[in-house]
């Protein structure tokens, strides 16, 4: 009988004298770090911090949806939310052997202490942080399809990510060495009191608080991400050093590293945070008179505005006396600029990229047209009031003339006087309009502080 030269073994059963290690390989138990990360407490903290911010920026959508800016400053508010939440996850993750009674054999294995430590802690913290990043991407895709000129702000969330994710690890440290079952629930009511007080003071110690709101004017310098990362990256590292590491001098080198960052922070002659260029430009319409002029950071809302002071731009078209433009920038203007009413705080006026209230908005800048902004004083308000009505009324005017007609005899006088004005106003040829309104602009513009010495019609 002839045999075979060669015989496959693949697919064979191994045969009594084949070393173990070779089905080891194949059957190779999932890394410790793995099985903590993918199941247990570590993904429920990481859910339960992205239903948390999700929930906080729901509550007041009407304020941050359609400005990156405004989106950026609202998800770094919420860092007083998440930063309780994560220490109190990390807590309690680290009193998990305590509570379990299985620390004593938990030490017995053969890795070192810091290495057992990041194996429980580390999955919450990395949970924790992508929590942060995945409710991050949800309120940054509600603000794209409502953006009106602006570009992403990222340069607070890489601060913030490490912070959570720090926080957290800290928590953990707190949790194994203080082992009692409210440790979690009262370090993280210690911590949202501590952190609600100082932001109180403006003075340089506030400014290592993680949650310190930033302007949505405000852009952080390219060193800023850095010194937050250095600051509480620091202070963590030290922290779980000094718990775990065999030599615990180690820990020295991340605290020097922690106290450089705060000293740049604090007291840094360069100051964290510039004010965003766009912030400070506009974008104008100049085929009217006042030309309209928004701010850049709002390009894409002109033709809106536009389209809300049409009505009073036709009116006075062929007017003298007028200031050049419209300008939406916050401060004072000059003689040739008249301030529009200011689109921010969203939520009020302009809510997902749209004006809500046209007709108020187009009142309101009429007012400002007037120049009575520059006094406290300035007489009689009939004049004003009369060119109010002609231009843009107030959407309150008619309720206040139906209060008039059913007050006092001396406010049913005043209102048949006002409307008299109103129907001469009226009657008068566009010609006659265009030069009394012409002598009413260039005398209320003059800056006498004074009521303007135009004869009513």
């Amino acid at each position: 009988m002839s045999h075979p030269t060669s015989t496959s073994t693949v697919g064979a059963p191994e045969a009594p004298g084949t070393p173990p290690h070779s089905t080891a390989r194949r059957r190779r138990a999932p890394h410790p770090l793995r099985s903590e990360a993918l199941r247990g407490f570590a993904p429920w903290a990481g859910v339960t911090t992205a239903s948390a911010v999700i929930a906080s920026m729901a509550l007041n959508s009407a304020r941050w949806q359609g400005g990156w800016a405004e989106t950026a400053s609202e998800l770094h508010t919420t860092q007083l939310i998440v930063l309780p939440l994560t220490v109190a996850a990390g807590c309690w993750q680290g009193g998990r052997e305590r509570r379990r009674r299985t620390g004593e054999l938990w030490a017995t294995a053969a890795r070192a202490p810091l290495a057992r430590l990041l194996v429980s802690a580390l999955p919450v913290a990395v949970w924790t942080a992508l929590g942060f990043l995945a409710a991050t991407v949800s309120a940054m895709l509600a603000t794209w399809p409502y953006t009106q000129g602006d570009t992403p702000h990222l340069g607070l969330l890489p601060g913030d990510v490490v912070t959570t994710a720090g926080v957290a690890l800290v928590g953990h440290v707190v949790g194994r060495v203080v082992p009692w079952r409210l440790t979690g629930p009262v370090l993280a009511v210690a911590l949202f009191a501590w952190l609600s007080t100082i932001l109180v003071d403006a003075g340089g110690p506030s400014r290592l608080t993680p949650a310190r709101p930033v302007g949505d004017d405000l852009l952080p310098v390219w060193w800023q991400p850095l010194a937050v990362i250095g600051w509480t990256g620091g202070l963590t590292a030290a922290a779980v050093l000094a718990y775990a590491a065999r030599r615990r001098i180690t820990a020295l080198l991340p605290l020097a590293v922690a106290a450089a960052a705060a000293l740049a922070l604090t007291t840094s002659t360069e100051v964290p945070y510039r004010t965003d260029p766009l912030a400070l430009r506009q974008v104008c319409d100049t085929s009217t008179t006042p030309a309209v002029c928004v701010n850049a950071r709002y390009a894409g809302v002109l033709p809106q505005v536009r389209a809300a002071l049409a009505p009073v731009t036709e009116k006075l078209e062929g007017v003298r006396g007028l200031p050049a433009r419209w300008e939406d920038l916050p401060g004072s203007t000059d003689r040739d600029e008249a301030q529009l009413p200011i689109l921010t705080p969203r939520g009020w006026s302009f809510v997902r990229g749209r004006l809500t209230h046209p007709r108020q908005y187009a009142w309101e800048a009429v007012a400002m047209l007037e120049g009575g902004d520059r006094c406290e004083k300035r007489g009689t308000r009939t004049t004003d009031e009369l060119v109010e009505h002609y231009l843009a009324p107030s959407p309150v005017e008619a309720d206040f003339d139906r209060l008039d007609a059913r007050g006092t005899k001396a406010d049913r006088a005043a209102l048949r006087r006002t409307l008299a004005v109103r129907a001469r106003f009226a009657a008068l040829s566009p010609e006659a309009r265009r030069t009394w309104l012409s002598g009413y602009f260039i005398a209320a513009r003059s800056g006498a502080c004074s009521d303007p010495e135009v004869p009513l019609p």
